[in-house]
């Protein structure tokens, strides 16, 4: 099954396209021993709310081999119908990149991964063969900075827009592995929104970031997008369960943004 095919699927199945993304603080959780248990809960309380999980490589790395080992733990308590996005922003030349899939889609078996393309489309190719996998381009990410490259014209088109080709290139090549964007929720204005091809979007930047759907749902858009949702449901002072955190962004996602034809 395409990547794309799974992803759709879930998405209808849960009625949302909700991703709950998986960022680890030790600090705020009660230490790096407790993190696991921590993560699994979460997994259990918003696995009926999730469209997709997204591990972020950074929290995991950041606590060092323990982090990589909770990690592999993290990977194998999540259902196999639900698609995992691994956050890793991975960008070198070729044959580096090649040991860098082999650890995702081989290793960890996870559904799809975040790349940067700023090295080219070379550099992408060696995670474009593995049936069933996705990657997501960096095009326009949710912090101000992505108005120092990635919003900037060059010529008559903006860089995202060069961004867009690569995806545009693999599909038109009709590569085993799909092709989607980043899309940070905080930077789709309109003139961006109208730039982009109907291509799968991760979209970040709800919530915490403040980024807000109507515009994104005005779009008339019929790929299989996710928002993704991590300290919104992480992280909250609020008494609540990771479930009915879940169940909040899970239905305003809903509401707002419903998936094509429902």
């Amino acid at each position: 099954m395409r990547y794309e095919q799974k992803l759709q699927s879930r998405i209808h199945t849960t009625g949302s396209r909700l991703c709950v993304g998986l960022d680890p603080r030790p600090q705020l959780s009660g230490g790096i021993e407790v993190t696991p248990g921590f993560l699994k809960q979460v997994i259990e309380e918003t696995t009926e709310y999730a469209a997709a999980f997204k591990p972020n490589m950074a929290y995991f790395e950041a606590m060092g081999i323990r982090g990589l080992e909770i990690l592999e733990d993290v990977l194998d308590s999540i259902p196999r119908e639900i698609p995992v996005i691994l956050d890793a922003k991975r960008s070198d030349i070729g044959e580096t990149q090649k040991y860098y899939a082999q650890s995702y889609f081989k290793n960890w078996n996870v559904d799809s991964v975040t790349l940067n393309p700023f090295l080219g489309y070379d550099t992408l190719e060696p995670f474009l063969d593995w049936e069933g996998k996705n990657i997501y381009l960096l095009a326009v990410t949710s912090n101000p900075g992505s108005a120092d490259f990635q919003r900037q014209m060059v010529g008559e088109r903006y860089v995202f827009e060069l961004v867009q080709d690569l995806a545009t290139r693999a599909r038109e090549e009709n590569r085993l592995t799909n092709v989607g964007m980043v899309v940070g929720l905080t930077n789709a204005s309109n003139q961006v929104l109208e730039r982009l091809k109907d291509y799968p979007l991760l979209v970040p930047g709800l919530g915490a970031q403040g980024g807000q759907l109507e515009d994104l749902a005005k779009a008339g858009r019929t790929a299989p997008d996710v928002i993704n949702v991590s300290r919104g449901i992480l992280y909250q002072d609020d008494d609540q369960s990771f479930a009915t955190r879940a169940k909040h962004w899970h239905e305003r996602i809903a509401t707002v943004y419903p998936p094509a034809g429902q």
